[in-house]
This record gives structure tokens, sequence and C-alpha cells, in this order.
């Protein structure tokens, strides 16, 4: 079996990886980009916010990216009948096929110059010079830095820090209902959320291209299997009607959702390593968002794997002070959005205040800061309303 020498060994080609290849292959390194899952459609909601557009607007033109324009967020309180639309301005929010999304980013790393290593990789260990990964009988990878980029299950992350603890994991599992989001239908450029409290988390409807993708996603340690969540996603698309006659193609992914604790003292690096994306825990633990996260954390990781000496302390520090810091704020404010309570009072509030859905649609569109929360609600002048929404828990 031949090796391969390179620079970086990227192990996942997802957004994280697949960013991090371009813009190494761009920087003139020698990059390989190992895995065996493309072409693939990724279990989520699909939603691609306007700033991770923006971020890979060098090497994405949107125009190319099948997708969905979402207009509005329909909060929905399905118990009580009750619902109120937050309208989303132009370039907040798409949804896309995570197979089409994910194949232009690999493309565009391997038109860089990244050569994509087709296989599975199945170990990683440190040699005297670095790396090596083992992707099978026919693929063996050199390199003197590694990115870990291969989501919450990730093996470099397995290998070289720990895994992911059980309560460290959301489940996203539910269906996509394929026929449901025709041009015609209502739910065309609508995506649809509940918080929910039993257990803790939220419901979604995301009209992709060709389907919706429904689902619920919730603490994997709460109790609750992914077949229970999946029954419960069934009873709320008959309640809200949202998938008639379509079929229904079940699914489940690991997501990581750390706590306040978790994010202060993430392990996102070592000496010549380098973990992003969901691989380093960057999800946003309400919301669940990390595609945006996982481009950016990718562009620092191609940043630290090219600058000598220490990088992966300095990479620890930008993740930490760019990244988690935020997301840290957000697991402090999760137990109480999904209260039964502030569920309440959050449709009271959307249907009360133009100034709180304005900041509702800047944290769906992933503009507005966790760190920032508390004073823009106090900025829209409803102190009283958004007192009882940050005192809800």
């Amino acid at each position: 079996m031949d090796t391969l020498n390179v620079d970086v060994a990227i192990v996942g080609a997802g957004p994280a990886g697949s960013r991090a290849a371009f813009c190494l292959a761009r920087a003139g390194a020698r990059v390989a980009l190992i895995d065996g899952s493309h072409p693939r459609e990724k279990p989520c909601g699909g939603g691609v916010t306007g700033r991770a557009l923006a971020l890979v607007a060098d090497a994405v033109d949107a125009a190319r990216l099948p997708s969905r324009r979402i207009r509005t967020a329909r909060f929905v309180d399905a118990s009580l009948g009750r619902s109120v639309t937050v309208p989303l301005e132009g370039d907040a929010l798409v949804v896309a096929s995570r197979a089409e999304f994910d194949g232009l980013l690999l493309d565009a790393a391997r038109h860089a110059g990244a050569r994509f290593v087709a296989s599975r990789a199945l170990d990683v260990t440190r040699s005297p010079d670095g790396f090596v990964v083992d992707a099978g009988p026919r693929h063996r990878v050199a390199a003197r830095r590694l990115i870990g980029a291969d989501g919450a299950n990730s093996l470099v992350r397995r290998r070289l820090a720990r895994p992911f603890a059980r309560a460290e994991l959301s489940i996203a599992t539910g269906y996509f209902a394929h026929g449901a989001a025709s041009p015609e239908s209502p739910m065309h450029n609508d995506i649809v959320v509940e918080m929910a409290a039993d257990p803790p988390g939220y419901l979604w409807s995301f009209p992709r291209p060709g389907h919706l993708a429904v689902g619920i996603c919730a603490q994997a340690d709460a109790r609750a299997t992914a077949g229970d969540l999946r029954s419960r996603t069934a009873r709320w698309i008959d309640r809200l009607a949202l998938a008639e006659g379509a079929r229904l193609e079940p699914y489940s992914w690991p997501i990581p959702s750390l706590s306040a604790a978790g994010f202060r003292s993430l392990t996102v690096s070592g000496p010549g390593w380098f973990l992003a994306g969901d691989a380093a825990g960057l999800v946003d633990p309400i919301t669940r968002e990390g595609i945006y996260f996982a481009l950016r954390s990718g562009e620092l990781a191609a940043q630290a794997a090219l600058s000598p000496g220490a990088s992966h302390a300095r990479y620890r520090e930008q993740v930490q002070d760019e990244i988690a810091e935020d997301l840290a704020i957000a697991a402090r404010y999760k137990a109480g959005f999904f209260r039964p309570r502030f569920a309440r009072l959050l449709i009271d509030a959307l249907t009360e205040s133009a100034g709180i859905r304005t900041v509702m649609a800047e944290l769906v569109a992933g503009r507005r800061a966790y760190s920032s929360l508390k004073w823009s609600l106090a900025g829209t002048f409803e102190v009283g309303l958004a007192w009882r929404l940050l005192t809800a828990s």
C-alpha cells in the first residue's frame, strides 16, 4: 500500500473539513481530505444562514445552490392552538439540501487543489513526523498536521482527546416528508418551530427543495429513545397537518449540545492537531445550528495548521474568544427556553412586540449574539415584557 504524504490531513469533508481544505489548498499547502460518505444527505433541518453564505462567497456561488429562501418563522404552541409569525429579511436564512451544499464546498476544495480520498478513516495514529490516517486497504495518509472535522462521533477526537459523553449530545430525529414542500404548498417559504418541555427541546419543520425536514431535538440523556421522539414528531406532523399524503423517511443524528461549563473547558486542539465544527462541539445549544461555526472554525483551523510553533494554543484561544464564550451564554439560557412558562410568554411577547420579533429574527439568522440578548430585549423599551422572558426560568 502506497502512502500519500501531505502537509495537512483532514478527516471529514462536511462544511468544516471542506472549508479548511479550501483555505489550505488556496494557500499552497498539500492537503488530503478524507471522507467516504459523499454524496450524502445529512439528517438535519438544512438551514443555512446568510452570514454562513457570506463567509463562503469566495468558494460557493449561492445562485448555484438549490434552496428555499425563508420569508417567515412561525412559532407555535400546538397544545393551545396558538401561533405567531416572525418576518425574516431576504437573506437571513435559506434551506438547502445538505448533499448539494456540502457537495459545492467539497468541489471548491478540490478545485483549489485539495486531494480528495473517497474512503472512510478507520484509524489515526501518531508518527515521528506527525500523524498517519488509515483509510482502508488502499489508502494511507501521512501528514505533519491533522484536522478532525468528522462530526459528533469524531474518530480524531476519540483517538487524540476523549469522546463526548452522552450528556454532551442531543438526538436530532424525525422525518424527511417527501412531496410535502412543493411551490404550491403554504410551507414553501416558512419554517415552523415549537418549544417542547418533555423532554426539553424543540420541534421544527424546514422546507428543503423537494421535501420537508421535520424533526425534534432533545438531549441524549433525557430518557427518551429516538423511536419515542419520532413518534412525538409524527403526532406533531398530524396535529399541524404539515405533511398530508407525504412519504415519511425516518432519520436520526447525534449533535453536540454542551453545557456552559463544557464550552468553557473545550478541548479543541493539541500539538499538531485541531478539531473543527461538530467534532469540536461548536453547535448552538439552543437552536442546534452549527454550519456557520463549522465553516468559521474550519478557517481558523486552516490558519493554525499553516502557522509554526504552538499554533494549537492560539487556535484554542481564538475558538474560545470568537465562538465558545457566546455559546456558553446560550447554554446558560437553554433550560429556561424550553420550559412551558417561557414558551407561553414567548408567544405572548412575539405577538405583542415588534421589537421582540426583530430580536428573535436576528437570533434565527445568527446575527444576534447571546451576550447582548438581555440588553437587546431591554432595548425594545417593553422592559416588563422582556424581563418576564428573561426570568421565566
